[in-house]
């Protein structure tokens, strides 16, 4: 006898029929009491099971459906843009002889019976831009008037509002009142709620080191924006280019499409950074620079410790400051050299793994340098000296008159 035979036998004649019977009912009910809480308005998400010429069928668990025109999601050519098997978003719209009717976006003729419910219940409708008048635009809803300002036409501010005219939207309706005739929608809010949707699925897949695309959607001193479909992020300015930008406009422009690699994501505080340089070739692969050698820079910055110069886009050699004084002490690079100067340098090392050059100025100009400094600069004691020693050299005498000691021609020379 088997385990299920002896539970089987353990059952009261009838029970087990009994039981089956309770829970088939308890399903019915716990179905029933599901399709029942169903308010317009109401989002689902539910498998399509059945397309014909005019609706689609979805299924919403057990043996119910539900069904929506077919006319919704049709593309510019007639033909429906979703298949048996999809899963679609849909809201409940009400019930019609019997049937579960729902929708995408009200539009059409059911806009003027749908479209306070639309209202209370956040259902998009479908609109039609007519023309721009003070403040934003007016939009033809079925027979319906409406009113979207210009900040809820989008994400961000267009400087083109020529383009939505004629043009067929989802929006949200934000206000109604007057039964009807003042009313208020805004388009910002539907691609809000996609925007959030895709964010969400971005989360899962998106990893550090990834490259992706986007656009420029801004510009700012200290780096770019980019939209790269469901989220904004910055591209800092030291992650332009491998060499130094100093105008950020001339590099980059607003609506510009760009590949950039993923630095870093911030999901909690909504900080995301990204990199075109990364995704630029190194010029340190390519570098042909080589020690020893002689080359023209320009001096890019200057710090405490010496000059950055600038030897090829992206390759920057540091000439330290003990490098710059030709023989004296200085206290700071700008004594000798100024930024965006043109220098030639001498390569004195050269770190690919560390991407580190150092610099120095040519043996000869530093030799001049030291020979002017001296020249322009020589103490007047040495002149003194010099007299003095020439002075010994004669013997000490003079025929018409004695110089005198070399202290009385010092004190002489101040004197005088």
């Amino acid at each position: 006898m088997t385990q299920e035979n002896a539970q089987q036998e353990k059952l009261p004649a009838g029970e087990e029929n009994k039981s089956e019977e309770k829970s088939f009912a308890e399903m019915f009910n716990e179905n029933e009491a599901t399709q029942d809480r169903l308010e317009p308005g109401q989002k689902v998400r539910a498998e399509i099971v059945r397309i014909t010429k005019e609706w689609i069928f979805i299924d919403l668990g057990g043996k119910s459906e539900g069904a929506l025109a077919l006319a919704e999601l049709l593309d510019q050519e007639g033909n429906p843009t979703v298949k048996e098997g999809d899963a679609i978003d849909v809201y409940f719209l009400a019930v019609e002889r019997n049937e579960k009717i729902f929708t995408t976006k009200i539009g059409g003729a059911a806009v003027k019976a749908h479209l306070e419910e639309a209202f209370h219940s956040g259902i998009p409708v479908e609109g039609t831009i007519q023309k721009e008048i003070k403040g934003g635009f007016e939009v033809r809803i079925g027979g319906s008037r409406a009113f979207c300002p210009f900040s809820q036409m989008g994400l961000r501010k267009s400087s083109d509002n020529d383009q939505y005219i004629g043009q067929q939207y989802a929006f949200k309706i934000v206000e109604f009142k007057e039964h009807g005739k003042s009313i208020i929608v805004s388009h910002r809010k539907i691609l809000e709620e996609q925007r959030a949707a895709l964010r969400e699925e971005m989360r899962e897949s998106l990893q550090v080191g990834q490259t992706v695309k986007g656009v420029i959607t801004s510009i700012r001193d200290f780096g770019a924006f980019v939209d790269i479909g469901g989220i904004e992020g910055l591209i800092p300015v030291s992650e332009i280019g491998w060499d130094r930008v100093s105008d950020i406009h001339s590099v980059l422009e607003e609506g510009q499409n760009v590949e950039v690699m993923i630095k870093g994501l911030d999901w909690d505080h909504e900080r995301f950074s990204f990199s075109l340089r990364e995704t630029l070739p190194d010029p340190w692969e390519t570098c042909t620079l080589v020690e020893g050698a002689a080359v023209t820079g320009t001096v890019a910055r200057l710090t405490d410790f010496g000059a950055f110069v600038t030897l090829a886009p992206g390759i920057d050699g540091l000439l330290h400051i003990s490098a710059l004084g030709g023989g004296r002490r200085i206290n700071h690079p700008r004594e000798v050299v100024r930024q965006g100067q043109s220098l030639e340098v001498r390569l004195d090392s050269i770190d690919r793994e560390k991407k580190r050059i150092s610099l120095s100025l040519p043996q000869n100009e530093e030799t001049v340098k030291v020979a002017d400094r001296k020249k322009s600069r020589k103490p007047q004691q040495d002149d003194l000296r010099e007299e003095f020693h020439r002075f010994k050299e004669t013997g000490g005498e003079k025929k018409e008159k004695s110089m005198g000691t070399f202290a009385d021609l010092l004190k002489k020379k101040i004197g005088s």
